[in-house]
């Protein structure tokens, strides 16, 4: 169950959210099997609530997703990417501290 303010991606909204958004876009690449992707997910809930009004947070299942994920060069997940403008402005691979997250978001603001 994902948060309200967690929006979940998907191939064919991925450019519309995260390239014209107006605001910085953190996307967790994810997929249902992965371990470590599920304990990210309180941490991006939080984040989510923290920067409701300022950053979108978004989850991206990579198993169902396959075309954004190549785009990106998944290779492994969980997988963090900071847009801000369409362009990756910072990219996390494994599992990252809702510290280092947030500051990268405070510093595109």
């Amino acid at each position: 169950m994902m948060a309200d303010n967690v929006i979940e991606l998907n191939d064919a909204g991925f450019d519309e959210t995260v390239h014209n958004s107006d605001v910085p876009v953190l996307v967790d690449f994810w997929a249902p099997w992965c371990g470590p992707c599920k304990m990210m997910t309180p941490i991006l809930e939080e984040i989510a609530t923290e920067y409701a009004d300022r950053a979108k947070i978004c989850k991206l299942n990579t198993d169902d997703a396959r075309d954004s994920a190549m785009e990106f060069g998944i290779s492994a997940i969980p997988t963090i990417i900071l847009f801000k403008g369409g362009q990756v402005q910072k990219k996390w691979v494994g599992l990252t501290s809702k510290k280092d997250l947030s500051t990268a978001i405070g510093e595109l603001l």
